[in-house]
């Protein structure tokens, strides 16, 4: 069973998150908030963050990482996204990387990607979601 995460909604029609462990992020469809759809593509892109952090510290040096772009396609139709588009961006101008290990990199980073994200495992297959509602009185 994965951690427990439940939401809440304050006064200003924003909402926050938290779960078990203490963690917390506030989210809503105001100005400057992220709205679900936004948190959907900062999951997608947070997990081939934690996925190649290895691959390429390992490559480039403890500290180093990557920038990942997450965009998709919104189907208004079907209130829904079709698809996601994701850029790992890695900065290895310092490391004097040869056209080879710079293909290495890249197909070592991929590799942990693949076998170590499970939202974009998530994402690529139908997820069913179960909804129990409950109302106290």
């Amino acid at each position: 069973m994965s951690k427990r995460i439940w939401v809440e909604r304050n006064k200003d029609g924003s909402w926050d998150a938290f779960s078990d462990d203490g963690a917390h992020i506030k989210f809503g469809k105001g100005r400057g908030q992220f709205t679900p759809g936004d948190l959907m593509k900062i999951a997608l892109a947070g997990c081939a963050a934690l996925s190649s952090n290895f691959a390429i510290e390992s490559t480039l040096g403890e500290g180093k990482g990557a920038k990942i772009v997450v965009d998709g396609t919104y189907d208004a139709d079907n209130d829904s996204y079709i698809n996601f588009n994701e850029t790992l961006m890695i900065d290895a101008t310092d490391a004097n990387l040869s056209s080879e290990d710079v293909e290495k990199l890249k197909k070592r980073v991929r590799a942990h990607v693949d076998k170590g994200c499970t939202v974009k495992h998530t994402y690529e297959q139908v997820t069913p979601v179960r909804m129990d509602i409950e109302v106290r009185s």
